[in-house]
C-alpha cells in the first residue's frame, strides 16, 4: 500500500497576502480558493511539480500560530538557478550554505547537502535542497 502526503496546512494570519507569497512570489499553483459557509475560506496551492500541495485559509483549519510552522522542506534539481528565481521574484532567502559532507558529490556536489532557507510573511520556515539526481 501506498502512502502519500499531500497537502500540509500552513497557518497564516492573512489569506491573501500569503496567497500572493505563495503564488505570486513562489510561483505556487492555485488549486482552488474556497469560501465555506460565511466565515471560512480554504486556499489550495501546489509548487510546480509537486505531488504535495499546502492549505492556507480561515475558519477551517486545526488552530496553530500563525508562522508556528518551520521544516517545511521543497527540493529542486538546481539551487542556483532556485535561488536566482527566488531573489528575482522578490523572496527574502539566504545564500547557498552546505550542510554537511555530501555522500554522494557527483553529478554535483552541492546534491543532497545545498541548502537555501527563506520564510513566508508570518515566518513560517522553509528549506529548499538540492537533489539533482536520485540513487
Amino acid at each position: 500500500m501506498n502512502w502519500t502526503l499531500e497537502v500540509v496546512i500552513v497557518p497564516v494570519s492573512d489569506v491573501d497576502r500569503a496567497k500572493a507569497f505563495y503564488a505570486d512570489q513562489l510561483g505556487f499553483n492555485v488549486d482552488h480558493d474556497t469560501v465555506v459557509g460565511d466565515e471560512g475560506r480554504i486556499v489550495q496551492l501546489t509548487p510546480p511539480g509537486s505531488g504535495c500541495s499546502i492549505v492556507i485559509g480561515r475558519g477551517v483549519v486545526p488552530e496553530m500560530p500563525p508562522g508556528s510552522l518551520k521544516g517545511l522542506q521543497l527540493v529542486v534539481p538546481d539551487l542556483h538557478k532556485a535561488r536566482a528565481e527566488l531573489v528575482e521574484r522578490g523572496v527574502r532567502v539566504s545564500e547557498i550554505q552546505v550542510v554537511g559532507k555530501n555522500p554522494r558529490p557527483v553529478p554535483d556536489p552541492l546534491d543532497n547537502v545545498g541548502f537555501v532557507f527563506f520564510s513566508d510573511p508570518d515566518g513560517n520556515a522553509w528549506a529548499v535542497q538540492q537533489i539533482s539526481e536520485r540513487a
